[in-house]
C-alpha cells in the first residue's frame, strides 16, 4: 500500500463515518436547548450499560418515538412503561434496572438543574473534569457515559472542545492521527471536530481501520 497522507485519512473518515450518533437520531444539539440534551444524556446512559452500541441507539430512539423527550415527559411515565419499551428494544436483561435509572435521572435533573442541562454547563464553567464530575452524579452515568456525552456535547458547548474520549484516542493512534485530543483538533477546522471524533468511534467500533487506510491510499 502506498504511504497514505493524514489529510486523505481524515478526509476518508468524514465521508464515510462523519456523523455524529446524536445526528443519527435526529437530535439538533446546535440548538442547546432542553430536550435535545435531556435526549443525549439519556443516550449516555444508555450507552453505559454493558451492551452493543446498536441497542442503545435503538433504545434511545424508541425513548424519542414513546414521546419521551423531556424529563417531565419521563417523570410521568410509569417504571413498567419504560421497562416494557426497553425491553422491546434491545434491554431484555436490562430493562428493569434502566428503567429505574432513567426515572432516577430526570428526578436528579429536574432537583439539581430544573430540568435544564444548561445550568450544569453554568456549573461547570468550561472546565471538563467538573463537567465529568457533574455528569456522573446522575445515577447509571458512569466515566463512559460521562465522556459520550461530552463527547457528542462539544457540537455546542464550544469550551469543551476539543474533547475525545479513550475510544477516539485508540483509533485515532491506529491511523497515526495523534494520541491527543488536541494533536487530533489540528487536522480539522474547529466545527468539523465533532464528526471526526464520532467517525473514529464508528470506525473503532466496526474496526474498520484497515479499510479507512485502503481507501484512503486510493485518493
Amino acid at each position: 500500500m502506498a504511504k497514505v497522507k493524514k489529510r486523505q485519512i481524515v478526509e476518508v473518515l468524514l465521508e464515510t463515518h462523519g456523523r455524529t450518533f446524536a445526528r443519527e437520531l435526529g437530535i439538533d444539539l446546535r440548538r442547546n436547548t432542553p430536550a435535545p440534551l435531556f435526549r443525549l444524556l439519556c443516550l449516555s446512559l444508555l450507552t453505559s450499560a454493558p451492551l452493543g452500541a446498536d441497542a442503545a441507539m435503538r433504545a434511545c430512539k424508541a425513548l424519542g418515538d414513546t414521546g419521551w423527550t423531556t424529563p417531565a415527559k419521563l417523570a410521568d411515565s410509569t417504571w413498567e412503561q419504560r421497562v416494557k419499551v426497553l425491553n422491546e428494544n434491545g434491554y431484555a436483561r436490562y430493562d428493569e434496572k434502566t428503567a429505574r435509572q432513567l426515572g432516577d435521572l430526570a428526578d436528579h435533573l429536574h432537583q439539581a438543574y430544573e430540568g435544564d442541562l444548561r445550568r450544569l454547563r453554568d456549573e461547570a464553567a468550561g472546565d471538563a473534569k467538573k463537567a465529568r464530575r457533574l455528569l456522573k452524579e446522575f445515577k447509571g452515568i458512569g466515566g463512559v457515559g460521562a465522556d459520550i456525552f461530552l463527547r457528542e456535547v462539544q457540537v455546542a458547548w464550544e469550551e469543551f472542545r476539543p474533547f475525545a474520549d479513550k475510544m477516539t484516542l485508540k483509533a485515532s493512534a491506529k491511523l497515526k492521527l495523534g494520541d491527543d485530543a488536541q494533536t487530533l483538533a489540528k487536522r480539522v477546522d474547529s466545527a468539523d471536530f465533532p464528526r471526526l471524533v464520532a467517525a473514529l468511534v464508528r470506525t473503532q467500533l466496526a474496526k474498520e481501520h484497515d479499510r479507512v487506510l485502503e481507501q484512503a491510499s486510493d485518493l
